[in-house]
């Protein structure tokens, strides 16, 4: 999907956190505004906060944005809900979110 379908998603449904995630890891995987992208996966967390794949996103534009004390909560909590089996997957990104925390001390 092409950034704009994402904002068409966003756009007739604010409150879906699938559009919110997607166009915010579009504009991160296209070197868009870190600023943008922050809004939509905040969004997107407190959405739903047991999609592992959003922490990790905002997790990175916080990172991007030399926030490492909110980037290390929000990969936590990714990791948490990841290993709680809450979630609905996202086993998967634990390695990356782990490594993003020990490279952030």
């Amino acid at each position: 999907m092409d950034i704009e379908m994402f904002r068409q998603m966003v756009a007739k449904n604010p409150k879906g956190f699938l559009g919110r995630y997607g166009l915010g890891n579009k504009i991160l995987q296209e070197g868009g505004s870190l600023e943008e992208a922050v809004e939509h996966l905040r969004i997107a967390v407190q959405l739903d906060p047991l999609h592992v794949a959003s922490h990790l996103a905002l997790g990175r534009v916080l990172i991007g944005l030399k926030q490492p004390e909110e980037a290390k909560e929000v990969l936590q909590a990714g990791i948490d809900a990841a290993i709680s089996g809450r979630s609905n997957g996202g086993r998967d990104l634990v390695p990356e979110m782990q490594s993003l925390v020990r490279s952030l001390g």
